[in-house]
């Protein structure tokens, strides 16, 4: 026991030529690891989402290093200069603003393009604010979807929200405290209000907030409230066996949208009917 116990604690030195993806606090600075700590120390520079929130973080653990700038406005310019970095024989630190790099940010890019130029990518585990929410909600974890931040787009939204509406898998999404209701009614719309769910907001911080337990009363939670905090939203996935509410549910919505599209009630009817392997007076029955 005292051997691994030796062996877990060795002091790591960064090697030269060597991409390291190091995670940072997503809000409680102790819970940056004393790995980390010596990796940033240590790598001949670090490349930050914004320097100034980085410096706030090494600056606690009174460490200095060079940092620059690598972030989605500046990544096709900076990857480059950071390949020949490496080349050169130097060791390099992502960092993101807080959570893992890689994960809806542009560390996902310069790990790619690393790799395939042969150079080692080596990850420095820390907070996720995914993982911590999903292991926090008690909803099913052995399998389970990340989509990050939905697209903007309202068909490639919907799109997505039909997908997540459907899946049986847990589902982990990200959004920002000024969307949360906007997201929360769209998946009212096509999950129904009883659809369990957990919002988490401030993880890891003092007012860290977990709130469930279905669509219906988390809209309710938050309807006069202002919301503030990173929000990470886990959703459970749909019964393995056939939701007929559910099903009802994405009929009522194709129905109308189609009629919005031109289609009489009675064409659009027919269609749903032969999709979704109804008899047209059950659709009728539906609405």
């Amino acid at each position: 026991m005292n051997n691994i116990y030796s062996l877990s604690h060795r002091k790591e030195e960064p090697e030269n030529g060597i991409l390291y993806m190091v995670g940072t606090p997503i809000g409680n600075l102790n819970d940056l690891s004393q790995r980390a700590l010596n990796i940033l120390a240590n790598v001949s520079l670090i490349a930050c989402e914004d320097t100034r929130q980085t410096k706030k973080i090494i600056s606690k653990f009174n460490i200095s290093n060079k940092l620059i700038s690598f972030n989605k406005h500046n990544s096709s310019i900076k990857i480059p200069k950071i390949v020949n970095e490496l080349k050169e024989g130097k060791s390099i630190a992502i960092v993101s603003d807080a959570g893992m790099p890689g994960i809806c940010d542009p560390g996902e890019d310069i790990a790619r393009c690393v790799k395939s130029e042969g150079i080692d990518v080596i990850c420095v585990p820390g907070a996720c604010a995914a993982i911590t929410a999903l292991v926090s909600s008690g909803l099913p974890s052995s399998s389970f979807i990340f989509e990050g931040f939905l697209p903007k787009k309202k068909i490639d939204r919907d799109k997505i929200l039909l997908e997540i509406s459907k899946n049986q898998k847990t589902t982990i999404i990200y959004e920002s405290p000024k969307r949360l209701k906007k997201l929360l009614e769209e998946l009212f719309d096509f999950c129904g209000g009883d659809r369990e769910i957990t919002v988490s907001r401030e993880l890891t911080k003092k007012f860290e907030e977990h709130v469930g337990n279905n669509i219906n009363e988390v809209i309710e939670y938050f309807r006069d409230k202002d919301v503030i905090g990173e929000i990470t939203i886990v959703l459970k996935g749909i019964n393995k066996k056939r939701d007929f509410n559910h099903d009802k549910l994405i009929i009522k919505k194709d129905l109308n949208d189609l009629i919005k599209a031109g289609l009489s009630l009675s064409a659009a009817s027919k269609y749903l009917a032969k999709k979704n392997g109804f008899k047209k007076s059950e659709i009728y029955n539906i609405i």
